[in-house]
């Protein structure tokens, strides 16, 4: 459903659910997450070399694949409802771990492409069309922006910025500088999987929180997009910076 805003808007009253929805974010389940795991990039050190390389490979060929299938249209595949892309992320998880390392990273592409498609929805329910090339992109910077207050998202106000068309080199470029972040979030629940049986009942879950995880954040990250063009960046994520209790999810 778009959302809109009154004509003679309250920047406070507009931030409110996005305070909201941010803490429940940051909250007790993904705290949890991050003291199972320890620091998201630290958790990494576990994997062999070879297996951290292959990870990002994985990593950054599926964000590939998902944003090039998302030019096609959000609405791809069959409706299942609100809570479809919770039951296919637990779903992906699961089969994933059950059988260890190796149907773990064979799951990832699944798992990315399915968050990426709650992302679009969050988009096109903050009125922004997910088919142009420019929130597409946005789509993507999701899953490498910690949150809309992280200290590396561009001095934190080059996100509500004017959105440009962006050219093929320019998303590789954005997909270079994401598939890292998302590597070692994702390296954290492939070392967690990696015992088979009992990873299936792992990644089923840590499945579900990044799914609620990074959903919220775009929520959160595109409805403040849209706060801007009322109000201006700078006011809006001032106030938002000031309105949250800020829980970095790359700390413990």
């Amino acid at each position: 459903m778009d959302i809109s805003y009154t004509d003679a808007p309250n920047l406070a009253d507009d931030l409110a659910p996005l305070v909201r929805r941010y803490n429940r974010a940051n909250g007790p389940v993904m705290i949890l997450v991050n003291k199972l795991g320890g620091t998201l990039e630290g958790k990494m050190w576990m994997m062999p070399a070879a297996l951290r390389d292959r990870v990002e490979a994985v990593v950054a060929q599926a964000l590939s694949a998902a944003y090039g299938v998302a030019a096609k249209g959000a609405q791809i595949g069959p409706e299942m409802g609100p809570r479809g892309p919770l039951v296919a992320a637990m779903a992906s998880g699961a089969v994933g771990g059950a059988g260890g390392i190796v149907t773990s990273l064979a799951e990832l592409p699944v798992t990315i492409t399915v968050i990426l498609h709650a992302i679009q929805r969050e988009a096109a329910a903050a009125g922004f069309d997910p088919d142009d090339p420019a929130i597409r992109a946005e789509c993507l910077q999701v899953f490498g922006a910690g949150s809309p207050l992280d200290g590396d998202d561009g001095g934190n106000t080059s996100f509500l910025s004017a959105r440009l068309t962006l050219t093929g080199p320019a998303v590789q470029t954005i997909i270079a500088k994401v598939a890292p972040k998302l590597a070692a979030a994702l390296g954290q629940k492939l070392v967690a999987q990696a015992v088979p049986v009992l990873g299936a009942i792992t990644g089923a879950g840590l499945n579900a929180a990044y799914l609620r995880y990074f959903t919220e954040m775009a929520a959160v990250r595109f409805r403040l997009l849209r706060l801007a063009d009322v109000h201006g960046a700078d006011a809006v994520l001032s106030a938002f910076r000031a309105a949250v209790k800020v829980v970095p999810i790359r700390r413990a």
